[in-house]
Order: structure tokens, then sequence, then C-alpha cells
């Protein structure tokens, strides 16, 4: 099928276009349980980082499902689908020269690992959102771990299917031990070197 498909060849550079935003490119990839923080943590540096002059992107699991993987569910396939998909997507964002946030689940290694591949390892950062599942339902504002314990949700990550916690991190983010503000920080502390000219 792809035999027939020839890559284009663009007349401005990744690089250059990086130099015009005076940044370096870097997929900041968050991974969690449900509740665990995730979103309101990837938006919030997304506006700390805007606010120092940083050109950035956040992607968001429920706002990726409710666009273009709208026609994807829940099955491990559409999972492992629905991730290559997002990868693709923050690996255009960081070749237009845009430092891009991720926040999903992404509960399998394999998964994590796959994206790491289709971003590259050298522009991939991967936070560790560190919440146990008790607290994660304690918050529950979207009440899917209620409809998951219920039967209303079948393969819902942390009650009946896995979250594989990853074993090296570029850092874990405590969220039972920092504010929300406090992880940005940690964050933007860390990375800033990284996406500095």
């Amino acid at each position: 099928m792809t035999e027939n498909v020839h890559q284009q060849a663009y007349n401005i550079s990744n690089e250059k276009r990086a130099q015009q935003k005076q940044q370096k490119p870097i997929m900041i990839w968050l991974t969690g349980l449900s509740g665990s923080g995730k979103s309101t943590i990837a938006n919030q540096l997304d506006v700390c980082l805007n606010e120092k002059g940083y050109h950035t992107f956040c992607l968001d699991g429920d706002n990726i499902r409710k666009g273009i993987n709208n026609n994807l569910g829940f099955s491990e396939e559409d999972r492992n689908e629905n991730l290559r998909r997002v990868a693709e997507i923050g690996k255009l964002m960081l070749d237009a020269g845009l430092i891009c946030i991720g926040a999903f689940i992404s509960p399998m290694k394999k998964d994590r690992e796959l994206v790491k591949q289709i971003i590259g390892e050298d522009d991939f950062f991967e936070i560790f959102v560190d919440t146990p599942l008790n607290t994660c339902e304690e918050r529950d504002v979207k009440g899917l771990y209620a409809k998951a314990r219920s039967g209303e949700i079948k393969n819902f990550t942390g009650i009946d299917a896995p979250y594989e916690v990853p074993k090296e991190p570029n850092l874990v983010i405590k969220t039972e031990e920092l504010t929300v503000q406090e992880a940005v920080l940690t964050i933007v502390k860390i990375i800033e070197n990284r996406i500095k000219r």
C-alpha cells in the first residue's frame, strides 16, 4: 500500500524552524492513571512555558479522541493505534519547531517505548505522574472510576486493565507531595536547559 508513497523533501529544515522560534523542540510526555493530574499539570506547564516566550502545544488524550482518533475504541489494538497516531502528530509538531506536551495514560511500557521510538529518544522527556489509585478514585472528577467499578466501563486502567509503572522515567512527580504550581516549576527547572537555544 505504501510502495507508491514517497517522502516529500521540504525546503525549510526542521533546524531552521526551531532556530526561528529560538528553542529546541522536545516532547514532554506525562503518563499516569486517570485522575492523577496529568492534564492539569500539562495545561499549567503549557501556560508557564508560553509566558516565558516558548512556542508550545498541548496534546490531551480526551481531546485527541474527540477529533482525529474518534474512530478508535479502548481495545488493546485501538489503544496502541491511538498512541501511535499521537506520536506521529507529536513528531510533526517537533518538526515544526514546537515544544509539545502530551498527557496520556499510556499504561503499557511497549506503547511508551513506541512513542519514544517515533519521536526519537533524545527529544522525548517522560514524566510519571505518580498518584495512588485511591487518590485518583477520590478525585474522580469525570466519574469514570465509579462507572468502572459498577461495570459500566470495561478495560479501565487501574481497575480491570493494567498500568505498567515506568521503570526509568526522566522525572517522577508525586502529586500528593507537590501542588500543581510546584510540579510545573519542578519540570521547568529540569527541562529549561534542554529547550533553550
